[in-house]
């Protein structure tokens, strides 16, 4: 009989050796030891932790599906954004990254280090280590917010529980990729078809599915794996300087790496990657659909900065997507937000890419001409960027006859087939749409769920089938109806309660208050996105300035030109959208002002600043929005124009630079002084 002391030695040297053999076995597929062997050590530590219960941990190889069904995942925050990377097709997208990569770095003669590495077709997670111990996981959600999926990654056995002791960081955030390797795909289809059960289309799909079940133990039952490709935050080490480097660095920490990773020099040997990365693509043991291009230097990387939700740094190059043939059954359309008609070919079902096809974009009128598709027709169909299904072409040796009549929009569709307004296609435009506006039901519902998007209006609650609610009993016409909404009418639609009901006049009376850039994304005018937005708000300052100004006038905001100036135009000459924009002041939606040309200096104007590390409070995101609301401008890179750079926990390489060149350096609280009163800070 052991003593307590003696159980607590034991057990941890028998999680060391099991936790060496998972790694042996999963990782480096090199075990060294029988699987009889295992499976009596495993027999072991289960029986001493059955008579030691209080000397189980978190982190023991038995947890690995031991945790209880959960009723629901949490969210989790992401303490630093999951971007998504940018997308390139061609060996002409890939010259023109690595241009944009050399302009961006002044070196326009000189071949750029890159990290080229494989792209898994999986499921993106984030690692959470808390001095060497796995303590959360999350999917990527959004990029911004995931589900807590901790029980069932600690079913991967690839994934260490416990990072080796003496080289653990005191906070490491490591990113990669959940899959299921093609031999365990097939092996549970085989499993599935025997026993009646679901086949799964594709092993992406069967890897999302199990990780996200709500029983730890099926998601084991599932055999995922997992890569690690890199990083998000760590605190307590420093790191090598190269993104090869940190690869090679959370090899030794026992993650798993993709074995296919190289380092290339220039464009030439990016796409002679590619090419052998793509002969190889079929013995590959794991699905991919692509190659990932990452400027190998961490500095490098950190200068370049991002573009919108993609880093500048690093680029996605694609395969050619699978093709097949199936034959068109009808052409209908669908009636987007902004009233535009986009018709849709409804295929004859056929397996591409590893899914069921059924329906595939048109696009436009000029579409259906330039391709020249009839009802009727067989054509190749593709997954184009393996994600969205496009017809490719007609194969006119198979075309009926009599040959089909052309498909026309405007003679199938003369009135909207939602509301059935007059239907339109003004010269010079591809798109045909809806005169209906907000009046029609198909334009109201999209309208609504764009003004309450994360990226508008952050109305939290406001989903598509409540939305459907609203609009179909005729309780919202326009988003201004938001605000009038009360507590009984709302918790008298199906699936809502009182709590969620007052979950959700919370949001929308939170949203009242709004800056002008979200707000004029908000209401949906065609061709303005979030940049266009911010750019109109910086220009203008004001609603009323933008209200008044001619098409003349706004196309002197930059990347506004005359089809762009047109339809904000048109948008803000309509009466009824006047009336809508009225009708939410009166509500009493209100903005902060962008200092916008003409009108009063915010407190920063001028200035340039630059963000780096965490700060406590704000995000990269918000503080970036209150510096360009006070009329100050955020850039990537520390230079000599740059006027402060704002410092947070775990700043990188623009903390050193700008130390260098003596720039001034405030923390979240002096930011916050000199955005109430510049004056305060020197």
């Amino acid at each position: 009989m052991l003593t307590r002391a003696q159980a607590e030695e034991r057990l941890k040297a028998l999680r060391a050796e099991i936790e060496y053999h998972n790694y042996r076995y999963y990782v480096l597929d090199d075990p060294v030891i029988p699987d009889a062997e295992f499976d009596r050590l495993m027999q072991e530590l289960l029986a001493l932790e059955a008579a030691w219960p209080d000397l189980v941990t978190p982190d023991s190889p038995s947890q690995r599906v031991g945790a209880a069904p959960a009723k629901e995942f949490r969210e989790v925050q992401h303490r630093l954004p999951m971007l998504s990377l940018n997308n390139a097709f061609t060996d002409e997208d890939v010259i023109a990254f690595d241009r944009r990569v050399r302009e961006g770095l002044g070196r326009l003669d000189a071949a750029v280090e890159y990290a080229a590495e494989p792209k898994f077709d999986g499921l993106a997670v984030a690692l959470h280590y808390e001095h060497g111990r796995l303590v959360q996981g999350a999917t990527r959600g959004d990029g911004y917010a995931g589900e807590d999926v901790t029980a069932n990654l600690r079913t991967v056995r690839s994934i260490p529980l416990r990072l080796p002791e003496g080289e653990a960081p005191a906070w490491l955030e490591v990113r990669g990729e959940v899959l299921m390797l093609k031999r365990d795909f097939q092996r549970l289809n085989e499993e599935a078809r025997a026993s009646g059960g679901k086949v799964f289309a594709n092993p992406r799909n069967a890897a999302a599915g199990s990780l996200r079940q709500l029983d730890p133990a099926i998601t084991a039952r599932r055999r995922l794996t997992f890569f690690a490709y890199g990083i998000g935050q760590v605190e307590g080490t420093g790191l090598p300087p190269t993104h090869a480097g940190v690869m090679d660095w959370l090899a030794r920490l026992h993650f798993p790496v993709a074995a296919e990773r190289r380092l290339v020099k220039g464009v030439d040997g990016l796409l002679a990657y590619y090419r052998e990365l793509g002969a190889r693509r079929h013995v590959l043991p794991y699905e991919i659909d692509g190659a990932v291009y990452k400027v190998n230097n961490l500095a490098d990387q950190e200068r370049l900065g991002f573009v919108a939700r993609a880093p500048r740094f690093a680029v996605a190059h694609k395969y050619p997507a699978e093709e097949a043939v199936t034959v068109v059954e009808a052409i209908e359309v669908n009636v987007g937000r902004t009233g535009a008609l986009t018709p849709v070919a409804r295929l004859k079902p056929v397996f591409v890419g590893g899914v069921t096809v059924s329906n595939a974009t048109l696009h436009n009128q000029d579409e259906i001409d330039r391709k020249d598709v009839r009802v009727g027709d067989s054509v190749i169909v593709r997954r184009a960027g393996d994600v969205i299904p496009e017809i490719v072409g007609v194969v006119l040796e198979r075309r009926p006859s009599p040959p089909p009549p052309r498909f026309d929009i405007l003679q199938h569709y003369p009135v909207c087939p939602v509301c059935g307004s007059r239907v339109v296609r003004e010269p010079g435009e591809a798109v045909t749409r809806c005169t209906g506006g907000l009046y029609c039901p198909a334009q109201r519902k999209q309208a609504l769920l764009h003004f309450a998007s994360r990226r508008a209006m952050d109305i939290e609650g406001l989903g598509e089938k409540l939305v459907d609610q609203l609009v179909d009993r005729g309780l919202v016409e326009t988003p201004a109806d938001l605000y009038r909404l009360d507590l009984p009418t709302l918790a008298g639609l199906e699936r809502m309660a009182e709590k969620s009901a007052g979950n959700l006049l919370a949001a929308i009376d939170k949203s009242r208050e709004t800056t002008l850039a979200r707000f004029i994304y908000a209401l949906g005018i065609p061709n303005v996105g979030e940049a266009t937005a911010r750019d109109l708000a910086q220009h203008f300052g004001s609603l009323d300035a933008l209200l008044g100004a001619d098409v003349e006038r706004l196309q002197q905001v930059p990347e506004v030109g005359p089809v762009v100036a047109r339809s904000i135009r048109d948008f803000l000459d309509e009466p009824h959208n006047r009336q809508v924009i009225e009708a939410l002041r009166a509500a009493g939606v209100h903005w902060r002002e962008a200092a916008g040309k003409g009108s009063t200096p915010g407190p920063l104007s001028g200035k340039t600043f630059v963000l780096t590390g965490t700060l406590p409070h704000l995000s990269r995101d918000q503080a970036k929005e209150m510096i360009e609301a006070a009329g100050g401008r955020v850039s990537g890179s520390v230079s000599k124009k740059t006027d402060y750079v704002v410092v947070g926990a775990e700043p990188g390489s623009k903390y050193d630079r700008a130390l260098e060149l003596k720039i001034p350096l405030l923390d979240e609280e002096g930011l916050l002084r000199l955005l109430g009163d510049e004056s305060d800070t020197g």
